[in-house]
């Protein structure tokens, strides 16, 4: 193993292998132990989209709520499942048999489509320039977060992240768009691993092996992460289990882990010096 695999595992904070029900349990007792720490908090947040990774955010996320209340011995918290299509969703089927699954507080609604719309016709209008479609699609993930810090703002709540350490190695998400939340439960996790929880809480399979999308592009409506990645989420898992991928797909891997150092650092300052490489 190299010393920059060795580096990526434990800044990812991975391990080879996982107790499916410790790893719940951490989950649950991390989200349930920060939302006693404030009296004014009451709600968590979070996008349903119909994939493995906010199903399982969003199901360890009622779990906490539910034990609370009954903690508390009242209706105290609360869980805000927020469905954001733009537009109309491919798999919106997906969605509602995750919050079937989930069966959230609330679920909230907000079609993101007129102000990501909107955005695009004022910048293009004042800079005379086309917005790329790749572009388009940060500003949908963007739009996302803003709606649910909107929701958090309304309801005492906090929104949660859905960035788990295979996605965070390889910095496969929006700055500051899906990669901008407050609590991130599933980190630590590789996929497979989620996989592995979402099974023993009794998801539907179709759920947790369909092919991670993160949709965003019209030009290419559902493109899979792993053609987007150009290396399998499999491969990704052994690396973070510190196994042998082979050379071409560890390069990868690691490229990304470099490329996208700035996604997982705090704004820089001028005390800060990482990026001087």
């Amino acid at each position: 193993m190299s010393d920059l695999q060795k580096r990526i595992i434990e800044e990812m904070d991975t391990k080879p292998s996982i107790d499916v029900q410790e790893e719940i349990r951490k989950s649950v007792d991390f989200l349930k132990d920060y939302m006693k720490q404030y009296d004014f908090l009451q709600t968590f947040v979070l996008g349903i989209s119909g994939g493995q990774d906010s199903t399982l955010a969003g199901k360890l996320a009622q779990m906490a709520v539910d034990e609370l209340n009954e903690e508390v011995g009242e209706g105290k918290y609360e869980f805000i499942a927020v469905r954001l299509p733009y537009g109309t969703q491919m798999d919106e089927e997906d969605c509602q048999d995750a919050l079937k699954f989930i069966q959230p507080s609330r679920i909230v609604t907000v079609n993101i489509k007129g102000a990501v719309d909107q955005m695009l016709v004022a910048v293009e209008t004042d800079t005379g320039d086309s917005v790329s479609d790749f572009n388009k699609g940060n500003v949908k993930a963007r739009q996302r977060m803003i709606a649910q810090y909107t929701i958090a703002g309304m309801y005492s709540g906090v929104v949660i992240g859905t960035d788990h350490s295979a996605e965070a190695v390889t910095g496969f998400y929006t700055k500051y768009g899906d990669g901008g939340a407050d609590l991130v439960p599933l980190f630590r996790l590789n996929k497979r691993q989620g996989k592995m929880l979402l099974k023993e809480l009794g998801c539907p399979e179709h759920l947790y092996n369909k092919k991670p999308t993160a949709d965003l592009e019209e030009d290419r409506p559902q493109l899979p992460d792993e053609e987007a990645l150009g290396v399998t989420y499999d491969q990704i898992d052994d690396y973070l289990e510190g196994k042998d991928v082979g050379k071409e797909a560890a390069e990868k891997i690691q490229t990304h882990f470099l490329k996208t150092e700035h996604k997982r650092h705090l704004p820089i300052t001028v005390y800060d010096d990482f990026w001087k490489k």
